[in-house]
């Protein structure tokens, strides 16, 4: 089996290499040609064209940044559905999108005989190194079925949720929850300041306490240091639920979070670590 892997950010690379390091054949291209080289140090053949690396892949992977990206990717005059050969391949967007996005593709990818998963993840940068995502995914249950040996040497567990648009919808509400715990942190760590209680001691606190979590730990150095560089972008974050509020939701807890991340986000903390939303807060009192 010859697998394709298109886009190669900061989560693209090391799940792409998974793949390399689990022994299958991959074929890797990218808009900015330079990203396919450390795959290509490993093993991976970079092709020319995308139309090349379709042409000679089985199943092909897509992980890019946005709605407009990954429409571009496959219904785009040059994209996927347009390359000769496309027919009868498996094509896996591992992208955050709208669930009407991953609905779209999937009808377009019908049209022109191409089978499509969207298998969204969640996890940032270090899970994806080590092989531990969660992926959500919306299909038929035939093509998840070849899809799984693969997604199982890149996440520790994937669920076949529905159909299409099933599995970005799942990802939006993790995402949700997501935003809404470090800022929930964020502002207990600024609250236990105020009265005189350092964030050194109330991190300890949370950690041993009934809500705390891999995450919150994981963020402690960056909160003590006050650095953040990115392991999940703010700025993907205020992408996240601003298409979760295009999806309906408006719960109160949802529409505060959403607002703090936009305005951070106006605030230029965007290419920060979304922990970096307590700066923001803390501005804000």
């Amino acid at each position: 089996m010859k697998i394709g892997w298109i886009g190669l950010g900061n989560m693209g690379i090391p799940m792409a290499g998974n793949l390399l390091a689990a022994g299958y054949d991959v074929y890797v291209w990218n808009r900015t040609a330079e990203k396919t080289a450390p795959l290509v140090a490993q093993g991976a053949t970079r092709t020319e064209t995308l139309a090349q690396l379709v042409a000679t892949c089985d199943v092909l992977f897509t992980m890019v940044s946005d709605d407009e990206a990954v429409k571009a990717v496959y219904g785009g005059p040059e994209g996927i559905l347009a390359c000769p050969g496309a027919d009868g391949k498996l094509a896996i967007d591992m992208s955050t999108v709208s669930p009407a996005t991953s609905r779209w593709i999937a009808e377009r990818c019908q049209q022109a005989g191409v089978r499509f998963l969207d298998a969204p993840v969640s996890g940032s940068v270090g899970p994806a190194k080590e092989g531990t995502l969660v992926i959500m995914v919306g299909g038929e249950p035939g093509d998840y079925t070849q899809a799984k040996p693969l997604l199982e040497h890149l996440g520790k567990i994937s669920l076949h949720l529905g159909a299409n648009g099933a599995g970005t919808s799942a990802k939006l509400a993790i995402n949700l929850l997501l935003g809404i715990t470090v800022q929930g942190v964020a502002e207990t760590l600024l609250f236990a300041r105020s009265l005189g209680i350092e964030s050194e001691q109330m991190l300890k606190i949370i950690s041993e306490s009934a809500v705390g979590t891999p995450l919150i730990r994981g963020k402690a150095t960056s909160i003590l240091a006050d650095d953040y560089p990115a392991a999940f972008a703010l700025k993907h974050m205020a992408k996240d639920l601003r298409l979760a509020r295009e999806a309906g939701v408006s719960t109160p807890l949802a529409e505060s979070v959403d607002a703090s991340y936009r305005h951070a986000l106006h605030e230029g903390l965007g290419e920060l670590d979304l922990m970096a939303i307590i700066r923001h807060l803390e501005q804000k009192s």
